[in-house]
């Protein structure tokens, strides 16, 4: 886990959309970014000690900056609000190197990208990367009117034509894009992906349930409701051993293993502490795992965790730490 930061400036603010700007963070001297393949995200430390992870929009192959899509939410945790209303072009902003748990499958014949609302953001930079390869993609961006519709001109002169469908509701979902028709019969080698709020999430679960294993990707703002599961250790206190520290911590059944090893005196990188971002994913080397997070592959689940919501389904987990 890395806690290195670039202190960027940010070069430009636009309106792009209702309620919504894009933001264009660059390095001072012009020096060129690191990478940021499709779908990867970044955290944004902001003023008042808030720290909120934003996917990047812009073109991957342009390093000269990055670029946020982010929606003003009036009743959302502050992070919105502050980049809104405390931020302004010029300021100096902390940001994590790029991470990401959305990336385009190489294997893809075809690709569809299914957007809600501002979940426009990582499906444009994945449309950028898609078309600059030649690859066989449709993009679905689904809003409440035109002018709800963020970087819709910008899309124009990336997605091939006939390739770009906007789908406006007026804010009813009944009059809106017909999800279960569109993925009805997906055709091999396709993949699906999604971002959006949680009502548009579920919609794109429920419809696309019996894609292959392996083909549908999701992109959360915030951490689905979890369905009941039966009583486990998980649900209890267990032990974790630091195996770089040699330090043994109790885990509390209402507490974290982030909380434990913080009260330690030690650091976790964290940010979205839901299971989204992966800033605290770490390797395991024994145990059995209770994975609660929504990003990692069933192969990273073999070896490695989120500290910030999974827990031990044994009496001990061994972290590489």
């Amino acid at each position: 886990m890395s806690t290195a930061t670039l202190n960027l400036q940010l070069r430009a603010i636009r309106l792009v959309a209702e309620r919504t700007h894009a933001f264009e963070l660059a390095h001072p001297d012009g020096s060129a970014l690191p990478p940021a393949p499709a779908g990867a995200h970044v955290d944004v430390h902001l003023p008042g000690g808030l720290m909120r992870p934003y996917s990047l929009a812009g073109d991957p192959q342009d390093r000269s900056h990055w670029l946020l899509g982010v929606l003003r939410e009036a009743e959302g945790r502050g992070g919105s609000r502050s980049l809104h209303d405390s931020v302004r072009v010029g300021d100096m902003l902390a940001v994590s190197a790029p991470r990401n748990a959305f990336a385009l499958a190489a294997e893809a014949r075809h690709s569809v990208l299914l957007a809600g609302g501002i979940g426009i953001t990582p499906l444009k930079a994945m449309a950028h990367a898609l078309a600059a390869a030649g690859a066989a993609f449709e993009l679905h961006h689904c809003a409440r009117s035109p002018r709800h519709a963020a970087f819709a001109d910008a899309l124009r002169t990336v997605v091939p034509t006939g390739r770009l469908h906007h789908h406006f509701d007026g804010g009813d979902p009944a009059k809106g894009l017909d999800m279960a028709a569109l993925l009805a019969r997906p055709a091999p080698g396709t993949h699906l992906y999604c971002c959006g709020p949680a009502g548009f999430m579920q919609a794109c679960a429920d419809a696309s349930q019996h894609w292959p294993a392996g083909s549908v990707h999701f992109e959360h703002f915030k951490a689905p409701a979890a369905a009941p599961t039966a009583p486990t250790l998980a649900a209890g206190s267990f032990e974790v051993l630091l195996a770089r520290h040699g330090i043994r911590l109790q885990v509390q059944p209402e507490e974290s293993i982030v909380s434990a090893i913080e009260a330690a005196g030690l650091h976790v990188p964290t940010s979205c502490l839901s299971g989204l971002c992966g800033a605290c994913k770490t390797d395991y080397l024994e145990g059995e795992v209770d994975h609660q997070d929504f990003i990692l592959s069933d192969e990273e689940h073999r070896h490695c965790m989120t500290l910030c919501v999974s827990r031990a389904r044994s009496p001990l987990l061994v972290l590489d730490l």
